[in-house]
Order: C-alpha cells, then sequence, then structure tokens
C-alpha cells in the first residue's frame, strides 16, 4: 500500500455502536482503521449499573482513560490474588494481558471512558466473555465445575452477556476486603493511576501535558500515556518516538496533525473532537491548534517508557556548523533557530 495513501484519522464517534443492556462501544482495530496497526482504541459508555461482563483479552494488555462518571473494577492475578479498584475522571487503569476482568458503572450518571490496546489486531468482539465461556461447554461439565444441577445450569445464560444491567454498587459492595484506615488510603493502587490529580508540565501560553509511564505507574509494563492541552494556535512541535506507535483520541477541541513518512512523503489530516488519531513508531510529526478553544488530546503508546526526539533539542544540541552546513544557511539565521527544547510553542 502506497504510504501516501493512508489515513491516520477516523471517526470514531461517528461509527455505529455495539449497543445493549446500558451499554455502547465503538472500536477501531487495524481492521476499520488500517494505518493503526501496533494500536487499537474503544470509546465505551456504561449507563449506572450497567456492567461490561468478566472478560479477557488473549491479545492485548488493556490502558484506559476515565472521561466522565465514576466506574468500578474488578481483576484477577494468575496467582488468585483479585483487586477492586473505583475510578473518576481522569484516572488511567492498566490490566495485563489475558487477565480477567470486569468494568461496572457507578454513580448517577453515564461513564464514558476510552480503552486502548497494545496490537492493532485487537476487537472488542473476539475478546473472552464469561457467560460465553460457561454456555459453550457441556452442561454436565458446567455442572460439575460450579456445584449446579443440570436443572440451574440450563437457567444460566446460553450466550455471551457482553454488557450486563445491574444495580448501581453501594459503599458495601465496593471491596470484597475490609476497608483500610482512612491513613492507609494511597492514591495510586496496583491497577489505578490519578493522572489528573499529577502536577502537569505546563508551558506558558502554549498548554500542558500529564504524562504517565511504568515509572509512575509499574504494573504498566507495555503502556504509557498523556493528556496534552494546547492553547488556541499552539503548536506540540515536530517530533517523533524512537520507541513506540502513538494512538489519539481528541477529548476536545479541534486539531491539524502532519505524519511525515520519509523520501518526501507526509499525510495531513484535520481533527475534531471524537476523532481518532495513530502515528507509526519513528514518524515525525506535529499536532497544532487550529480552533479558537482549547484542543484536549489523550495519547496512549505501546510501550511502558515513553521517547520523543523533539526537533528543536536535536538541532540545539548539535554544533552550531553542522547545522549551518546542513541547511545551507548564514550564521545569523541558525541565531533565530530555537537554543534548547521547545516542546509546545505558543500560538502568535
Amino acid at each position: 500500500m502506497n504510504p501516501s495513501s493512508l489515513s491516520f484519522r477516523y471517526e470514531l464517534e461517528k461509527k455505529e455502536p455495539r449497543t445493549n443492556d446500558g451499554g455502547t462501544t465503538r472500536g477501531a482495530s487495524v481492521k476499520e482503521f488500517p494505518a493503526s496497526v501496533g494500536i487499537a482504541g474503544v470509546s465505551m459508555r456504561l449507563q449506572p449499573g450497567s456492567m461490561r461482563e468478566l472478560h479477557w483479552h488473549a491479545n492485548a494488555a488493556e490502558w484506559a482513560y476515565v472521561i466522565s462518571g465514576t466506574v468500578r473494577t474488578t481483576i484477577i492475578h494468575p496467582d488468585g490474588r483479585s483487586y477492586t479498584d473505583n475510578f473518576e475522571p481522569g484516572d488511567v487503569w492498566y490490566f495485563p494481558k489475558g487477565y480477567g476482568h470486569s468494568i461496572q458503572a457507578t454513580g448517577t450518571e453515564e461513564c464514558h471512558f476510552i480503552l486502548i490496546f497494545d496490537n492493532g489486531n485487537f476487537s472488542e468482539d473476539h475478546t473472552f466473555s464469561v457467560t460465553d465461556f460457561v454456555s459453550s461447554m457441556p452442561p454436565e461439565i458446567v455442572a460439575q465445575n460450579l456445584g449446579l444441577s443440570l436443572e440451574e445450569v440450563a437457567e444460566l445464560p446460553q450466550k455471551e452477556v457482553y454488557f450486563a444491567a445491574g444495580v448501581v454498587p453501594d459503599e458495601l459492595s465496593v471491596n470484597a476486603a475490609a476497608r483500610p484506615e482512612e491513613s492507609d488510603i494511597e492514591l495510586t493502587s496496583l491497577h489505578r493511576y490519578p493522572l489528573h490529580s499529577q502536577q502537569p508540565r505546563i508551558i506558558p501560553g502554549g498548554g500542558l501535558q500529564r504524562l504517565v509511564t511504568s515509572k509512575e505507574f509499574p504494573i504498566s509494563t507495555t503502556m504509557a500515556g498523556s493528556v496534552l492541552e494546547l492553547q488556541p494556535g499552539a503548536l506540540r512541535e515536530m517530533h517523533w518516538h524512537p520507541n513506540a506507535d502513538e494512538w489519539q483520541y481528541f477529548i476536545s477541541g479541534q486539531a491539524e496533525m502532519s505524519v511525515f513518512l520519509a523520501e518526501g512523503v507526509s499525510v495531513t489530516e484535520q481533527f475534531n473532537a471524537g476523532d481518532v488519531g495513530y502515528v507509526p513508531m519513528g514518524a515525525g510529526h506535529y499536532i497544532k491548534n487550529t480552533g479558537d478553544t482549547v484542543c484536549k488530546v489523550l495519547i496512549g503508546f505501546n510501550s511502558g517508557t515513553y521517547e520523543s526526539i523533539d526537533i528543536s533539542e536535536w538541532l540545539a544540541g548539535n554544533p552550531k556548523d553542522v547545522v549551518i552546513t546542513n541547511f545551507g544557511l548564514k550564521e545569523e539565521e541558525i541565531e533565530k533557530f530555537p537554543e534548547k527544547k521547545v516542546f509546545i510553542k505558543p500560538g502568535k
């Protein structure tokens, strides 16, 4: 396929959703979004009490960011330990590949969250769900395994439930174990990181970034993520990531991105809220806020370590004569180049 014919934009929120029992989901794998070979994503909404049933993903780890509402997750580890956590807007979770888990909306309003998977071939339609597993096995095996009669087995769901409408959990049902003393409660748990509570990196007049990697969130070994906010006209400067693909969900605002693919090939796309963007590992790119409001972007990487090479820092790190020779410019012209990393350039 000709790289210049690829689109690095997908209108995720315009896709027809999968809907039932208080939940909706829209997904973008490499099947729907051919450029996104290394990462897939899902936009999911749950009504209060609705649950994405107990399930696991055989081919991808799951990294998530809560946009609105509140939600509870459960997860089981291979050693038998289980964990229950509650999430609010701005919180992140991570579930390793193959670990069984569930997601249930709490509170009184719809919960909206974005799921990012470190495999472009991931699909929500091919997830392993507990009701699908049980209903696909011989009834006598299920009866023996779960201690039920055949009549009781016949009353179980006979196909995948996927979304299950239930009662909104209260404080008595939140944790299976005794609640710790108030002084022992930490913001960060094994599977939860409160990204919005993090002090952001602020560029006056330009915007800000919050970033979480495996350094801050140790269990997230295969994925990192950030939330980038750009003021009107601001530019996340030209850069690339040498160790990871980049998947973007535009939460608000408008933006432009160009992806450089070498040999004179670049693709420029315009983004609106609800769109998804993708940048292959090592491909140069920028993001510019083209609207008149703040542009907020959720960004996921399929590496637990964040690495970025920004063009300003790269050029500033070279002897001036190297840059002069490379660009064929005069010394006084090179003096106009940034002397240090820009990261976000404010708009004029």
